[in-house]
């Protein structure tokens, strides 16, 4: 194998007492609301910093995700954290879920440019398109808007928000003293945004960011995802059970970036991993057996019967899938993560049981359980075989699993040249190494004289 020039991509997603559902009901778990706790996740992004890591991610919904009864619920806003966090760390890039479906561009553009100042740099955006009906019906609405509906306005939302981040020129504030001029207003522009689905003048109120912009990640792998990632995103966040289909993904998620007329190094392919890590196999793999065993199946079969869109009492523990599921162009929300579940059990001819317990690990990412050394051989597999950028780092318990990676996975992947020892860079950016986009302003003012003859 031949390592590409660079380094993998190693973010920390972080969820309350870790990724798998039974993981609050071991003994060693923080008691209560962890999913609260500013003090839990200030250790948790100094465990990744100190393990160099690229990123903390935290997902979100406008709505209380799942059964209270199965696991720890309720979340705080991830841009109000990540802004502490900022504060708590120097380096670590700081990754929060949006909407763009139940949010304004300009608001939430001004906030994620504020992360960016606050942060010096660290911050980035997974963008997302809310699926199901309980969200929409927290904002007024009867019904969710439909999935194509949804990522047209989605598509529209990140023009916007581009737009407001280039509406200061880099070099608009002169800060001249002596002459009494602050900025120079010819370099700060109205963007006059009127579209499908918004009118937004602008400019935004926070000038230039560090990064040019935070850094867009998307993790929707439905054909509409897709094609947002490849018009838009940095990076993308995926779910994928096996190294074809993750390579597969990789291969069209490119072709299609290089479509819009983009350079495939910057569109950054990252999928989930759940690492079960023990110091022999046997023993990572009772970790992943202990976990499985502590979990519920009275709410692990609603939320399957919630996912798969049928009756609860159509799913019986110890038989396989209904034959006569809906397709997936049949369904609204979450279509990539529908056939993610149902290809995984028609494929392994599972029951229902055995794929709740594959669920439960990591909602349908790829689980694994081994040494440290064989972690890092199925990283460094997938990498240098050309399915993946770098990994979004699902660690089943928190904070164990996650210090338990960086204290013995991360030297692994730095003895074999694919992990940075220190940090090279003080922004998000700088770390997956990508370039700070130009300014439209400053671009459209140095193509001037070209254009017109001068």
């Amino acid at each position: 194998m031949t390592h590409r020039p660079g380094h993998l991509v190693l973010n920390a997603f972080l969820m309350s007492s870790g990724h798998h559902e039974a993981s609050w009901r071991l003994p060693q778990s923080p008691p209560g609301a962890a999913s609260l706790s500013l003090e839990h996740f200030v250790h948790l992004a100094r465990v990744a910093e100190a393990g160099t890591l690229d990123s903390v991610f935290f997902a979100d919904s406008p709505q209380l995700q799942g059964d209270v009864g199965r696991r720890p619920s309720g979340t705080l806003d991830p841009i109000v954290l990540l802004t502490a966090l900022a504060g708590a760390t120097q380096h670590i890039g700081l990754i929060g879920t949006a909407s763009t479906t139940y949010n304004s561009p300009y608001n939430l553009a001004r906030r994620f440019a504020s992360l960016d100042h606050v942060s010096g740099g660290r911050a980035g955006w997974n963008v997302v398109t809310t699926a199901g009906p309980a969200a929409a019906r927290n904002f007024g609405l009867d019904e969710q808007p439909l999935h194509a509906a949804r990522y047209e306005r989605a598509a529209e939302f990140l023009d916007v928000a581009f737009g407001l981040w280039d509406s200061w020129e880099e070099d608009a504030i002169l800060a001249d003293k002596a002459a009494g001029v602050w900025a120079d207003g010819s370099k700060v522009h109205a963007i006059e945004h009127v579209g499908t689905h918004f009118s937004v003048a602008g400019p935004l109120t926070t000038h230039r960011t560090p990064q040019g912009r935070p850094v867009i990640v998307q993790a929707g792998s439905s054909h509409d995802g897709k094609e947002l990632a490849a018009r838009y995103a940095d990076a993308v966040f995926t779910a994928h059970q096996t190294f074809e289909d993750t390579r597969a993904f990789y291969l069209d998620l490119k072709g299609r970036a290089v479509a819009h007329g983009r350079d495939p190094q910057d569109v950054k392919i990252l999928p989930g991993i759940v690492p079960a890590i023990g110091s022999t196999e046997a023993e990572a793999k009772a970790v992943e057996r202990e976990l499985d065993e502590l979990i519920e199946p009275r709410y692990a079969l609603q939320q399957l019967a919630r996912t798969l869109r049928v009756d609860p009492a159509d799913l019986r523990l110890d038989s396989h899938l209904p034959a006569d599921l809906p397709d997936e162009d049949e369904i609204e929300g979450a279509k990539s993560r529908y056939t993610l579940i149902v290809q995984l059990a028609r494929r392994e001819n599972l029951t229902v049981r055995e794929l709740i317990g594959r669920l439960g690990g990591g909602r349908g990412h790829r689980t694994f359980a081994g040494t440290p050394e064989q972690i890092a051989d199925t990283i460094q597999a997938w990498y240098d075989d050309g399915a993946a950028d770098g990994f979004n780092i699902m660690a089943p318990v928190l904070p164990s699993g996650l210090e338990a990676f960086v204290e013995h996975v991360v030297p692994v992947l730095r003895s074999r040249g694919l992990f940075r020892t220190a940090y090279e860079g003080t922004t998000l950016r700088e770390h997956y190494g990508l370039t700070v986009p130009e300014n439209r302003w400053t671009a459209a003012r140095t193509l001037t004289p070209a254009t017109t003859g001068a």
